[in-house]
């Protein structure tokens, strides 16, 4: 299996051929706080990078998940709208949001890599 790859907007990517799969970060969780209500794009849904894909509501706040690649929703993940507090618990495996068809090759170095994230994040303090 690949490494994910994260985005300045604290989502993961996890590509497997020219499916990528999407979901919030460890770090944007805790920002959210206790997650209770998630809205997840359609299946076959056309989105494009910067385009809303999915709504998050905390006891904190709501947020946005915007696409961070051009493609077609090709699976969403439906035990987070019954269980959203998964967002929670394990953010970047279970927590997954949505699966994407790529429409483009994608560049991953584009992406921050483990690494690269985790010094992003020591920035935010």
């Amino acid at each position: 299996m690949n490494e994910a790859v994260y985005t300045e907007d604290h989502e993961w990517l996890m590509v497997e051929g020219n499916v990528a799969t999407i979901g919030v970060t460890e770090f944007a969780q805790e920002q959210l706080g206790d997650v209770v209500f998630v809205e997840l794009p359609e299946p076959g849904a056309e989105l494009s990078v910067g385009d809303e894909a999915a709504v998050i509501e905390s006891v904190k706040a709501a947020g946005e998940i915007n696409s961070p690649v051009n493609g077609t929703v090709l699976e969403t993940n439906e035990t987070l709208v019954e269980s959203p507090d998964l967002l929670n618990s394990a953010p970047q495996t279970d927590g997954w949001m949505f699966k994407i068809s790529l429409a483009d090759d994608l560049d991953t170095s584009a992406f921050m890599t483990d690494d690269e994230y985790q010094k992003f994040l020591v920035g935010k303090d």
